[in-house]
């Protein structure tokens, strides 16, 4: 790679300052102080964490039932015989899978939509996983599901469109209680109030 002239840095190591610069939250500077920790550190730890990156993103994959994160065809917890499978809690992300199994007070099913419904930038039903949802409660003993879509407008988007076509299915649909601040992600609600949320939520309304 030949050299830039108007950079003050080499080019190995403008190319790393650049890499960090575009992780969400970290500026310039942030960046650079990250780029000269690694140019600090002795090799097999810089290694280390490139490894990490890389079996990142060779071993992950989604979950073939929830969509959760996995690095075989079934997450932890779909794979796990002691679940409760009568139970299916629909949440956004993979990260608010984890969010509420901090609590240890859910022990049913997860179903990961990757999204959710935002007509005004064009995110519709199809685009996320809803028909896959549908399938799941048609062919498995679901009996009741959670809606744990974030208490935004775009979660209570999500949350009254799947409400009104699961409720044709005949199933009980239950919202995590608003013990959960309007605008608050699940994966930042803190272990205690998700456990009220779950312990507290309430049937959907039609």
């Amino acid at each position: 790679m030949p050299e830039d002239l108007n950079s003050p840095y080499p080019p190995s190591l403008s190319k790393l300052i650049d890499a960090f610069a575009k992780l969400p939250g970290v500026g310039r500077r942030s960046a650079e102080r990250q780029a000269y920790y690694f140019l600090k550190c002795n090799k097999e730890e810089a290694m280390d964490f490139a490894f990490a990156i890389r079996d990142l993103k060779k071993n992950l994959r989604s979950c073939q039932q929830c969509f959760n994160l996995a690095e075989a065809k079934l997450c932890a917890v779909c794979s796990n015989p002691a679940r409760d499978n009568s139970i299916l809690c629909v949440v956004e992300m993979p990260r608010d899978v984890i969010a509420i199994e901090k609590t240890g007070a859910y022990r049913g099913l997860y179903h990961v939509l990757l999204g959710r419904l935002a007509p005004t930038d064009g995110v519709e039903p199809e685009d996320l996983k809803i028909a896959e949802l549908f399938k799941r409660v048609k062919q498995e003993e679901v009996k009741e599901v959670i809606l744990a879509t974030n208490p935004t407008a775009e979660g209570d988007i999500t949350a009254t469109y799947l409400a009104s076509k699961l409720r044709l299915m005949g199933v009980r649909v239950t919202r995590l209680a608003r013990g959960l601040s309007t605008g608050t992600e699940i994966e930042f609600a803190g272990q205690a109030n998700l456990n009220n949320a779950l312990d507290n939520r309430t049937e959907v309304e039609g």
